[in-house]
């Protein structure tokens, strides 16, 4: 497993939760990194992104919400998530690749889906009211 995630869970709306991402020496060093979800019936769409230099961008939907920070003692980086919402309620997966594939925060199309090299497994958050 090249990405191990872990974090998810139930949370009443307005509370928290924090996900991480932990990488192999190499992908966390190499390439940048993006949180993704998917909810019943939509596409994977990208919601926060890290670029090797620290770079953080954040997708309208949650920016001052949610932060990525990192760890590179621990080659992990979390995904914090405040005053979570309903709307918020997803399979989250993170995912590594070049900075052109995973920081433009989008939803995927089939093509990009199939290019990014690393996909974590993916972890249920559900917000309830």
């Amino acid at each position: 497993v090249q990405l191990e995630e872990s974090g998810g869970g139930l949370v009443q709306s307005g509370g928290s939760l924090r996900l991480s991402c932990t990488a192999s020496t190499y992908i966390y060093n190499t390439y940048s990194m993006a949180w993704f979800r998917q909810s019943p019936g939509k596409g994977r769409e990208g919601v926060a992104a890290i670029a090797t230099d620290g770079t953080t961008t954040y997708a309208d939907s949650v920016k001052g919400r949610f932060t990525i920070s990192q760890d590179n003692a621990k080659d992990t980086r979390y995904l914090q998530m405040n005053s979570l919402k309903p709307e918020d309620t997803a399979i989250y997966y993170c995912a590594a690749g070049p900075p052109w594939l995973v920081l433009p925060l989008r939803q995927l199309d089939n093509r990009d889906f199939d290019n990014v090299p690393y996909w974590g497994q993916g972890t249920q958050v559900t917000v309830e009211t």
